[in-house]
């Protein structure tokens, strides 16, 4: 093997996606500030041909840069008070004034999500590239990364399928988790961490990820294309509701896809994990079953298909008089008592045979990864191992649908990328 440079650099980044890519913009900035070591260097790595895949594919192509309202309740994992802390250290006034430092004008959509108002995700990656680029920091990519080891007061950082190893003694892990492995993001980084001292959750799966349904509810699949607003369950064998969801739903040729369901899927393979009769019910209207049926009570000689029709598509409509044994024509006065009920029980909580999800290839995002007791909050230092940060999806924090991880990478990242600088000064101080 080839000796490692005589003139390493002092901070490695490996992973440059949105995590990546702030923590190396923070760790130059900060190494510009305060008279700090001048020969200093940052070098961001990443195993990608295309650095910031997740970013430009991400709101369908236009970047949904974070939320106008972000708080630790839209995150799970291992613990929100270190959620809140991140986000509070670096929250959503921060992330709108550093893009429109670099030129990236954000606008506020009815939803609460925040997009570039050039409604390309091309015009975020770009900034921080660019950024990237004034600050001096050295991108090298496709750069995969085989191996991460401590020797003494420094790592060796060494090259898939190449003799070249490099050294540093900073070390910023932001390879994100396992969704959308085409990313780069193929779980590697948990070895990583894992080598220098860290722990990952005992379970690691996707999350935001489109769910398949099984036998019973294969009536969805041949509502492939239609889309609605409804309210998503996710409730214990004991009838409990664990989470909720009111957001839009779209059936599909496998089962369902949309904020809704993908929000839910977390919740509803974490539970199942301890419940097996966990499921997933569907609340068509987003009102209880005594306002539902108090509306079928008073239909007269209307129909429950006009009046469904007034909430859902007629395709959706259609079917769930269907399964409710009703003929959509019929007149709502001729409903016997028992069916107008088996009707609004359904459209109230329709009980969604789930056998599964589309995998980590589909997934927007991993539950799971390395424990957030595991650092600092203040920093994202690793407490395991000095001179180590971690940000990004390769922590035990994943979010809704929404701009909620990407607040998450950049909160993070900033936080990695500053303390890691800034220590920089500290060791030049002899501090």
């Amino acid at each position: 093997m080839a000796e490692p440079s005589p003139e390493p650099p002092t901070i490695a980044i490996v992973g440059a996606g949105a995590a990546g890519l702030m923590a190396a913009i923070s760790a130059g900035r900060a190494l510009r500030e305060g008279g700090r070591d001048s020969a200093a260097r940052v070098v961001l790595l990443d195993g990608s041909k295309t650095v910031g895949v997740k970013i430009l594919v991400a709101g369908g192509g236009r970047c949904n840069v974070t939320h106008h309202a972000v708080d630790e309740k839209q995150y799970a994992g291992s613990s929100r008070h270190t959620i809140r802390k991140v986000l509070r250290a670096f929250g959503v006034a921060d992330t709108v004034a550093f893009f429109g430092e670099l030129g990236v004008t954000l606008k506020r959509e009815d939803t609460g999500k925040l997009f570039p108002t050039t409604d390309k995700a091309r015009t975020v990656l770009d900034a921080l590239l660019g950024e990237v680029e004034r600050l001096g920091v050295e991108l090298r990519n496709p750069w995969r990364v085989a191996r991460v080891e401590r020797k003494g007061h420094q790592f060796l950082i060494h090259r898939a399928h190449a003799d070249e190893t490099l050294r540093a003694d900073r070390l910023v892990l932001c390879t994100g988790g396992m969704a959308l492995p085409r990313s780069g993001s193929d779980g590697e980084g948990y070895i990583f961490a894992r080598a220098i001292g860290h722990t990952i959750t005992a379970r690691v799966f996707p999350a935001l990820v489109p769910l398949i349904v099984g036998p019973d509810s294969m009536w969805l699949t041949e509502l492939s294309g239609v889309s609605c607003r409804a309210t998503i369950e996710v409730r214990g064998g004991t009838g409990k509701t664990l989470a909720r969801f009111e957001n839009d739903l779209l059936c599909t040729h496998f089962g369902l896809s949309g904020p809704g369901p993908m929000d839910a899927s977390r919740y509803l393979t974490a539970a199942r994990h301890h419940d097996r009769d966990a499921a997933l019910f569907i609340n068509w209207l987003g009102e209880p079953f005594e306002w539902i049926d108090a509306g079928l009570v008073g239909l007269g000689p209307r129909t429950p298909l006009a009046y469904i029709r007034e909430y859902l598509p007629e395709r959706l409509a259609r079917a769930l008089c269907e399964r409710a044994g009703i003929d959509p024509s019929t007149p709502g006065s001729q409903l016997t008592r028992e069916k107008r009920r088996d009707l609004a029980h359904l459209l109230a909580a329709t009980r969604v045979d789930i056998s599964g999800d589309r995998g980590f290839a589909h997934a927007e995002v991993t539950a799971g990864g390395v424990p957030l007791s595991e650092i600092n909050p203040a920093t994202m230092a690793s407490r395991a191992c000095e001179n180590v940060w971690l940000a990004g999806e390769i922590l035990d924090v994943d979010g809704r649908i929404g701009g909620f991880n990407f607040q998450w990478a950049w909160a993070s990242g900033w936080l990695a990328g500053q303390s890691a600088g800034q220590s920089v000064g500290r060791c030049a101080a002899g501090g």
